[in-house]
């Protein structure tokens, strides 16, 4: 395989290619956990992304990216369901047919977005089957292109717009942040952000954070290379963030992860489920448990830094699981 990597120039490009379309979502500041460290903490809501998720960028910066005498045969992806939905609300707006692999369990609100979208969807058993090799016979039966969630250099460019939106904001604040830190699967979301603060002159660490048992991405940075983890094997125990269950991070991510990420850090289902109940009763946001893996990750003390940012990645949450989170996690 020949690897690409994106560039920051890439980025800046990418962030012209979806102006027109995506949400450019407010870095707000959170004095109630800024309290909790003698500090400040600023929040990237990409659950105000359209679609409910930052998914949106990437997709909105790769489809056009498809020559247009190849957009007729549309575009195929596999998701769970935040790139799902981010891919079908692209090509809709690009007039491009949409088919979704995705799991028969994923979030009911998911699959239903996704359809509402105007997408084709097929489902198949996320411990059974491979989707890859489904999104691959479906592209070489209709000659579509595929959309991969991460491991693609114009998904990681669409990413890196939350970064150089985040050094923007930073820089308007009047604030030098000390750490930032994104919900990872695949890592595209967090490499691409570490690239647009990178090339934005933003010299703060940025971590990873992922479910225990899922955490590819910080054992591959502590091994530097692609190492699965453990919750992938046989048997292993599925995590409450659906949308965080990659296996390993990918070829191109990883090649510009390396070196370029601060180690990763991992937290559990417990420390999901308490982020999700914070963000609803502290801060009146409606949060993904995956996507509130940052904010897990702060409210767990596995962050340093007085001066933080916290990516909120998506908010396409499963109104039954937040209810139980927040039954459980009452005294945040």
């Amino acid at each position: 395989m020949a690897i690409e990597v994106p560039t920051f120039a890439d980025v800046e490009a990418a962030a012209r290619r979806i102006a027109p379309y995506a949400v450019r979502t407010p870095l707000v500041e959170a004095p109630v956990l800024g309290a909790r460290i003698g500090g400040r903490v600023f929040l990237k809501l990409e659950n105000l992304q359209r679609t409910g998720s930052f998914k949106f960028r990437g997709a909105c910066n790769r489809i056009p990216m498809i020559p247009e005498s190849q957009r007729a045969r549309g575009v195929v992806a596999f998701s769970s369901g935040n790139h799902a939905q981010g891919v079908a609300a692209a090509a809709e707006i690009f007039g491009i047919p949409a088919l979704i692999v995705m799991p028969v369990d994923a979030p009911r609100a998911k699959i239903e977005g996704t359809r509402a979208y105007g997408a084709e969807i097929v489902s198949y058993d996320r411990v059974t089957d491979d989707r890859e090799a489904i999104a691959a016979r479906i592209c070489a039966e209709r000659g579509a292109a595929l959309i991969k969630p991460y491991d693609d250099p114009g998904i990681m460019a669409g990413q890196g717009t939350i970064g150089l939106e985040i050094a923007e904001d930073a820089a308007r604040f009047g604030v030098i942040l000390d750490a930032v830190a994104t919900p990872c699967s695949g890592g595209g979301l967090v490499t691409g952000t570490a690239l647009g603060l990178k090339g934005a002159g933003v010299a703060a660490p940025v971590h990873s954070v992922e479910p225990e048992n899922f955490d590819g991405m910080k054992r591959s940075l502590q091994a530097h290379a692609r190492t699965n983890a453990p919750g992938t094997s046989e048997g292993g125990k599925l995590s409450i963030a659906d949308a965080l269950m990659a296996p390993v991070p990918g070829h191109h991510v990883f090649a510009l992860a390396d070196g370029l990420l601060a180690p990763g850090i991992a937290v559990d289902d417990e420390e999901l489920a308490r982020a999700v109940a914070f963000a609803a009763l502290k801060l009146k946001l409606l949060v993904e448990p995956g996507g509130a893996a940052a904010l897990a990750a702060f409210l767990a003390g596995k962050l340093e830094g007085k001066t933080v940012a916290l990516v909120v990645s998506g908010g396409n949450a499963d109104f039954a699981s937040v209810e139980q989170a927040v039954s459980r996690h009452s005294e945040v």
